[in-house]
């Protein structure tokens, strides 16, 4: 074999030291990296044409270098993609998920609802990303900490179903005082809808009834949301 059939520039080996990403990540820490030099180091290797790092930047495309975007694909597809096969896309997929997790444990302590903003970040780790409908219930105890949050339906891409008696239900198991409905919309549309209006004034009426009041309604988007309460809505 000659040498330059040897010498493959695409192979990462063959990179200054300072350009490979495990070693890069060494010498300059994980910041320095870039998202595609990060899921190069997930996936390992690359084809023989196309190197770890291009690989990752071919994934990175087709989430418009968007790492939020990245979160939102399944593991199909991800293998549409170049060079990645079923073991890479469920270790990228993995990471991800770990994330997600982590930003779950640094939520583990007890926080206390003061309004809009705390509830949209008490769902984020639930709700981002989602393709698919999901309605939630936030319950919060007397002094407006939360209890728990609870799922209580999935639907499809435009719409999901809540169920009043399933709702009051765990509230009144939870113990909780007070509750807050929450539920996406993947569009990203913040208006809501006749049926959204109509499922609110219901489960407020049920408890006023029970004497657990719902304190706001919320339309959850990855870029922003809706509450009923700030809106007037309610």
């Amino acid at each position: 074999m000659s040498e330059n059939n040897y010498y493959n520039p695409r192979k990462i080996l063959t990179w200054a030291e300072e350009d490979r990403p495990r070693e890069k990540l060494l010498l300059k820490g994980r910041a320095a990296l870039s998202d595609a030099e990060l899921i190069a180091i997930l996936i390992g290797s690359g084809t023989v044409k196309l190197s770890a790092v291009d690989v990752a930047k071919g994934i990175m495309n087709s989430a418009s270098n968007n790492i939020n975007d990245l979160a939102k694909q399944s593991i199909k597809d991800l293998m549409k993609n170049k060079g990645v096969g079923e073991a890479k896309a469920i270790t990228i997929i993995a990471a991800l998920e770990l994330g997600r997790r982590r930003q779950d444990i640094a939520h583990d302590k007890r926080r206390k609802i003061t309004g809009s903003m705390d509830v949209y970040a008490e769902m984020k780790p639930h709700l981002l990303d989602l393709p698919h409908e999901e309605f939630w219930i936030v319950l919060l105890s007397r002094a407006n900490e939360v209890i728990r949050s609870l799922q209580i339906s999935i639907g499809g891409v435009t719409g999901t179903v809540a169920d009043t008696k399933m709702i009051f239900k765990l509230a009144i198991e939870n113990l909780a005082s007070s509750i807050i409905l929450v539920h996406n919309h993947p569009s990203g549309q913040l208006v809501p809808s006749k049926a959204d209006l109509d499922l609110t004034r219901n489960i407020v009426e049920a408890g006023h009834i029970l004497d657990i009041p719902v304190l706001d309604h919320m339309i959850f988007t990855d870029h922003g949301f809706y509450s009923f309460v700030d809106s007037g809505d309610m």
